[in-house]
This record gives C-alpha cells, structure tokens and sequence, in this order.
C-alpha cells in the first residue's frame, strides 16, 4: 500500500478534484489546495457551499464538478470517515483515475471499492507533504 511509485504517479496528476475544499484558511485543505495549484495542479473545490477557493469555481458535488469541467484524475477527500464511501462511489462514476485519503481519513471498504475499479489508492498521505519531499 501507498509504494512510492503509486504516491508519485498520483502526485502528477494535472486535475485534482478537493472534496471539503472551502474558502475558510484555518482548514487544511485551503493550504494543501493552494500547495497543489502552484506546484502546477488544477484544483476544482467541491463543497456544499460550491464557494469560490484560489480563484477557482466550486462545485457542490463531484457529478457536478465532472460535469463542467470534465473527469477528475484525482479526488482528495478532506472529509469524515463515515462519508469516505459515498465520495469513492461518486470518483468512480465520475471516470476518476485515483483516490487520495488525506491524513485521518480511513474506509477500508472504499479503498478496496476504488482499487477493484481500476483506480489508484493513496491513503493517510498528505500531498502538500508529499510534494515537500520531492
């Protein structure tokens, strides 16, 4: 799990959908979003609240997100555990080509789901931390 092959495969990935991605700066997923962005990423924030983050167009839900601006090839998930699943499900409809379960965020069920698909799996990785690495 998580060899350094797949985490750097992953990691260059040009579209990168951040589900839990606001506009609040005291989350963590606003700063790894930005790291994301200047290391030469596209965001697309996907929250309730479809907020504008980085100059960027939210969307409410991943379906949406695919939707306008075509298949992610990343979804990072910054949300809880117990809604890991749901958002897997929507990757894999959505076309995604992987998975990424931020620091915290753990659904067994869901990685198997996403790998059985076809989709690469990171999980418990930061990608702000992983591009510092590199």
């Amino acid at each position: 799990m998580n060899s350094p092959d797949v985490v750097a495969s992953v990691l260059a990935m040009p579209t990168w959908f951040v589900v839990g991605l606001g506009d609040n700066p005291q989350r963590d997923a606003y700063w790894v979003a930005k790291i994301l962005k200047d290391a030469g990423r596209r965001i697309v924030p996907v929250y309730p609240r479809a907020q504008t983050v980085h100059g960027k167009i939210g969307y409410r839900s991943i379906a949406e997100a695919a939707d306008a601006v075509g298949p992610p090839d990343v979804v990072d998930l910054f949300v809880n555990s117990r809604r890991a699943g749901e958002f897997v499900d929507d990757a894999i409809d959505a076309g995604a080509a992987a998975v990424w379960f931020q620091l915290g965020v753990h659904d067994a069920a869901a990685e198997d789901r996403a790998r059985d698909a076809g989709l690469l799996v990171v999980t418990d990785r930061c990608p702000k931390i992983e591009l510092a690495r590199r």
